[in-house]
């Protein structure tokens, strides 16, 4: 089975014949290419077109990150299971004002769910804190009531604005003093916690895009957020599903461990970024999480989180195909 391979430090990608190698000072390492499913680079990366071309023809797309863990950009193959009938429909999807709202609906539907899963959890786990919790489970659940009133795709984003305001307000009940959000900034986040969730966030993202690069789905055309030229927005759009399934989840547990130290951290507060070792640990766990298992109750076998990922987005394809209604994954488990 292939995994992700991420590339921290500075460096080169050299290749000679079918063979990839990494550069850096500390010497050089061989690239298994044939067990690599996505690259994830966070150091600046030179290489040749040799070397993007080999990638190509072995379907591995490179995802680059800037000095923050922003995302920056893919080299993203060439398409293999390109479908003209369904790169139709879903482009006939975003013309329609209801198919396009139906689907936005269901989206932002699934992540508030999913929240709610997260803070029920703690809200029965932590009995200290459960009142408080309870509140802002109720408030949430008042704004997912609002949902079916809204009538343009803006509405339904100030409903989601909304309530995941609530939902870190309610996390913040949760988590110690030092990984409190008090407020969500992004660029450059200001603290421990927003630059965490700002590093999730961007690696959902792209292993989203990963997972839209091996379906027939085109990857520009969205219904929650704006096709905008030069992004991939439908990534955009199913992240926000897998967000407090995944990179909320693993968040609260290397917090609630206390897995992370100072040394994982750069800058001060108002300009903070992972450091190398943040980075390793984080992305240890997250990739462990993509790989756990659990039973999936439609199938009845095990399937991983990285596989949900990809049935989330067959279950679009044939919404989009008109062979079965889109309902977005909510936690079972």
């Amino acid at each position: 089975m292939r995994s992700d391979y991420y590339i921290l430090q500075d460096g080169i990608l050299k290749r000679k014949e079918n063979t990839v190698y990494f550069h850096n000072k500390e010497g050089k390492r061989v690239l298994p290419i044939n067990k690599i499913y996505s690259i994830y680079a966070y150091g600046k990366l030179s290489f040749s077109s040799g070397v993007v071309s080999y990638l190509a023809k072995s379907g591995i797309p490179i995802h680059f990150f800037n000095y923050y863990g922003f995302y920056e950009g893919s080299l993203y193959p060439r398409e293999t299971l390109i479908s003209g009938d369904l790169v139709i429909h879903q482009a006939a999807h975003y013309l329609d004002s209801g198919k396009r709202g139906y689907l936005a609906a269901r989206f932002i539907e699934g992540s508030c769910e999913n929240m709610l899963k997260n803070l029920r959890y703690y809200a029965r786990s932590k009995e200290d804190a459960r009142e408080v919790l309870d509140q802002h489970i109720e408030k949430i659940e008042v704004e997912i009531l609002r949902l079916p009133d809204t009538n343009t795709i803006p509405e339904m984003m100030n409903v989601e604005g909304r309530i995941r305001d609530i939902y870190y307000s309610a996390l913040d009940v949760i988590f110690p003093e030092e990984y409190k959000i008090t407020k969500r900034t992004r660029r450059p986040p200001e603290n421990r916690m927003n630059t965490l969730i700002s590093f999730g966030n961007s690696l959902m993202y792209t292993t989203v895009l990963s997972e839209i690069y091996n379906t027939q789905l085109n990857p520009t055309i969205s219904y929650l957020h704006e096709p905008f030229e030069r992004r991939f927005s439908l990534s955009l759009d199913v992240s926000e599903i897998f967000k407090p399934v995944i990179v909320d989840r693993i968040i609260l547990k290397l917090v609630n461990k206390n897995m992370l130290d100072d040394g994982c951290f750069r800058g001060e507060i108002g300009d903070m970024l992972l450091s190398e070792k943040g980075k390793k640990i984080f992305l240890a766990e997250y990739n462990a999480k993509l790989g756990t298992t659990i039973k999936h109750k439609g199938l009845k076998r095990n399937v991983s989180y990285k596989r949900l990922i990809r049935l989330e987005l067959y279950k679009l394809a044939k919404h989009l195909l008109g062979d079965a209604e889109y309902k977005p994954l909510v936690m079972w488990w």
